[in-house]
C-alpha cells in the first residue's frame, strides 16, 4: 500500500503544508504522521506539479531550519512568530 493511500485527504493536505513550511523539521513531520523524510519526499513528488515539486526540494535541500540536527539552538519553535497573526475583528 502506498503512504498516499495510508493518509487521509486532511492528513495529506497537512504533511504538504508542514513540507512547505521553513521551519517545520521533517523529524515533526515523522513524529505527528509516521512519515520518513524519504516518504515526505514521495509524497510531496506525487502529490504536486513537478515544476512545485523541484521548486520545493530546492528550497529544502540543506534548509538547516528542516532538519533539527542542523538547528541553531536560536531556533525554539517551528514556526516564526510573526506566521500566525491574530484575525482583525470588522
Amino acid at each position: 500500500m502506498s503512504i498516499k493511500a495510508e493518509l487521509s485527504e486532511t492528513d495529506k493536505s497537512r504533511v504538504i503544508e508542514m513540507a512547505w513550511e521553513d521551519r517545520t523539521p521533517f523529524e515533526a513531520i515523522e513524529r505527528l504522521y509516521g512519515l520518513s523524510e524519504p516518504q515526505v519526499i514521495e509524497l510531496m513528488r506525487s502529490s504536486i506539479k513537478r515544476k512545485t515539486f523541484n521548486n520545493w526540494r530546492a528550497r529544502v535541500s540543506g534548509r538547516k531550519t528542516k532538519h533539527i540536527k542542523l538547528r541553531s539552538s536560536d531556533v525554539s519553535r517551528g514556526y516564526c512568530s510573526t506566521q500566525y497573526k491574530p484575525v482583525r475583528k470588522r
